[in-house]
């Protein structure tokens, strides 16, 4: 291959780049830590007596894992994926946006809960996700999530 073919190549593949989907040198999470990462948070979860769901989603919000701990109520499956949308409609914790929606400094967010316990997975300086449990009170939910982005090294958020 002659050196002006690999340089259209490289011109080509970084032009597709927008189209195809996310860089490989973006920081994405895998099924593995969100499994490491949930398996943390049910431990945690379970040594304080709290039976809770508990949700990974990617940056984009796409469901990556989903656990429903024996004797979490039903509703907990809605609630984890509306403190997610928080999160990654804000940047910020679920609890966080539920007190700017309470001091009038952001407008309600379609699908989002302002209840504590959705936190942003911070990894490598990026937000590549959103872990969010549900069950407890939200201080408790925010300490079970705390727990589980802790076993798979993602950076403390707010």
């Amino acid at each position: 291959m002659t050196m002006r073919i690999a340089r259209y190549i490289l011109v080509l593949a970084i032009a597709l780049l927008p189209i195809l989907g996310s860089s490989p040198l973006e920081a994405q999470l895998t099924m593995a830590q969100a499994q490491e990462a949930v398996d943390a948070a049910e431990a945690e979860a379970r040594a304080n007596g709290w039976n809770l769901t508990i949700y990974v989603a990617d940056a984009e919000g796409v469901p990556i894992y989903l656990r429903r701990m024996d004797g979490a109520r039903a509703r907990t499956t809605e609630i984890v994926k509306m403190k997610v949308t928080a999160v990654l409609e804000t940047g910020g914790t679920s609890g966080a946006y539920g007190r700017a929606l309470e001091a009038g400094t952001i407008d309600s967010i379609p699908g989002a809960i302002h209840f504590e316990g959705g936190i942003p997975i911070v990894m490598d300086g990026e937000i590549v996700g959103a872990m969010s449990a549900s069950g407890a009170r939200g201080s408790e939910d925010a300490q079970v999530v705390r727990v589980g982005l802790a076993a798979i090294g993602a950076e403390p958020a707010g």
